[in-house]
């Protein structure tokens, strides 16, 4: 604890509450897989990838479990130490369904990523799959790290293990197009570091805490906070690529592979929109006004149209999806002048609406880009004209694309759908009806990329169409599950209404001219 001063300036240090030891199993499962794998090499880090996978899962459930039955954050401080001496993990409605979010997604991923990294027989190590397994341990330790810390600079340390983690992942096959593109990933992301740290730096100096729940509701009070959260806000926006700082994604995500696209695009860039989140709703209040929210939804309904638009002219499956990716990430940041606007309910359904959006993308985005790397193994490429036929070849996978653009256009019953019907609602309801007209807008152009792959693949045609290689029927399922998931988060039964604002600090009401 602080001296009696600074405690009536931070008010109340945070405590551990009852089940708080699972955020700490948590954080620990990946890290000792990696660790492992460094140790005993490339064929140990995969078993032990794949084990942990069940067991970060279900650690995931017990923790969103808890927090649904508590209907209040989980919070561990570590070592008994009480911030702003030590540090605490915390873990609230939003950042519970992130965790599992992340656990569902790993689980898929590890266990398709077996056919392409594995170690090949008879041979004692190879860099690649032991660079691979690895460093998607990190990766999720990163993004647990991310959703669970409670202080800025513990929340700095998880983006950079994220950063450092996930730019490797883009060049594992070493080629120079994908080289060019993991350098310019680490640029956008090292600018992104850069502010988020200065921000952080301002924030230490000024108030002699970084622990988000002494910091809550305080930051707004004078310029020297507001310009603190404002730098660490356009940091986070580098590394979530919201227009127009987008342009290192396409390269980094088309051309990774495919394992660490789905990584890339499902989870990792939804880290910094998290982190977005939670300091916007707990940290800047003042900040809430309409013209910075206005500004920020202005990126948003940008990257919906350029992403979409663009989305809509390639002619390789990987970088249409990437493409998608920008376009998809726009929804994200509407929430934004909605939860300024409003208030009880329509606030909560923004959460949900943004949660949902968050959740079901990763889902749909994951089994799309899986799928195309079943159907670059099996045709020799991705190109969107050579999917002619692929129907009645690849009937699973073609279903599994199909349903994954049915959540990106938003159509019922998906995820997607009750995602951006909750965004659309909540801007009738607050009369802002040019971001719903964005949302339509970008729904159509969704309409489109997605037709352009279903058009080909489900034309008739009198031979089937030949592979190269056979698809195994298991990745197929891993695919299809994925896919499925996407589709049921769009059932009010699986995502409980109020899940999103457990423990989240409330956005104070202001009026939309």
């Amino acid at each position: 604890m602080g001296p009696p001063a600074l405690q009536s300036v931070l008010g109340d240090a945070p405590v551990t509450t009852p089940g708080g030891f699972l955020l700490v199993l948590a954080l620990m499962t990946p890290v000792l897989g990696a660790l492992a794998g460094f140790v005993f090499g490339g064929r140990a880090a995969e078993r032990l990838a794949v084990l942990m996978a069940p067991i970060g899962l279900a650690i995931s459930l017990s923790i969103l479990a808890m927090v649904l039955r508590t209907d209040a954050a989980l919070v561990y401080v570590v070592g008994d130490w009480a911030p702003p001496l030590g540090v605490a993990l915390r873990a609230d409605g939003f950042s519970a369904a992130m965790v599992v979010m992340t656990a569902v997604v790993m689980t898929a991923v590890l266990l398709y990523a077996r056919t392409d990294f594995s170690t090949p027989a008879g041979i004692r190590e190879a860099r690649r799959p032991l660079s691979f397994w690895v460093l998607v341990l990190g990766v999720w330790n990163a993004l647990l790290a991310v959703f669970l810390s409670n202080d800025l600079f513990s929340l700095y340390v998880g983006l950079e293990l994220l950063t450092f983690a996930g730019v490797p992942l883009v060049c594992l096959d070493g080629r120079a197009e994908t080289l060019e593109a993991a350098l310019r990933y680490l640029m956008f992301a090292l600018l992104g570091s850069v502010l988020y740290l200065l921000g952080a730096a301002l924030v230490y100096g000024t108030f002699g805490t970084l622990d988000l729940t002494m910091l809550s509701g305080r930051l707004g009070r004078g310029p020297l906070g507001a310009v603190a959260v404002a730098l660490m806000i356009a940091g986070l926006f580098a590394k979530a690529a919201l227009f127009p700082l987008h342009l290192w994604l396409p390269p980094a995500h088309g051309g990774a592979p495919p394992a660490a696209s789905a990584i890339l695009s499902a989870l990792v860039v939804k880290a910094s929109f998290f982190l977005v989140v939670r300091l916007w709703l707990g940290l800047s209040p003042d900040l809430s006004k309409v013209m910075a929210s206005q500004l920020i939804a202005a990126l948003g309904a940008a990257a919906i149209l350029f992403g979409g638009g663009l989305a809509l002219r390639q002619a390789r499956l990987k970088m249409m999806i990437a493409y998608s990716t920008v376009a998809q990430i726009g929804y994200l940041f509407l929430m934004f002048p909605l939860l300024a606007a409003g208030a009880g309910g329509v606030h909560t359904a923004v959460l949900t609406g943004g949660l949902m959006q968050a959740v079901s993308h990763a889902c749909a985005k994951a089994a799309l880009f899986l799928a195309a790397g079943l159907l670059a193994g099996a045709l020799g490429g991705d190109l969107i004209a050579g999917l002619r036929g692929l129907g009645r070849t690849l009937p699973l996978t073609v279903l599994a694309m199909g349903i994954g653009g049915m959540s990106l256009i938003g159509l019922p019953p998906s995820g997607g759908f009750r995602a951006k019907w909750l965004l659309l609602s909540a801007a009738i309801t607050t009369g802002q009806w040019w971001w719903a007209l964005v949302m339509l807008a970008g729904g159509l152009l969704s309409v489109g990329y997605v037709f352009r792959i279903l058009n080909p693949a489900l034309a008739r045609v009198e031979e089937p169409l030949a592979l190269r290689a056979p698809v195994s029927r298991q990745r197929e399922v891993i695919v299809l599950a994925l896919a499925l998931c996407s589709l049921l988060l769009g059932f009010s039964a699986i995502v409980p209404a109020n899940l999103a604002a457990i423990g989240i600090g409330k956005a104070p009401e202001v009026t939309v001219p």
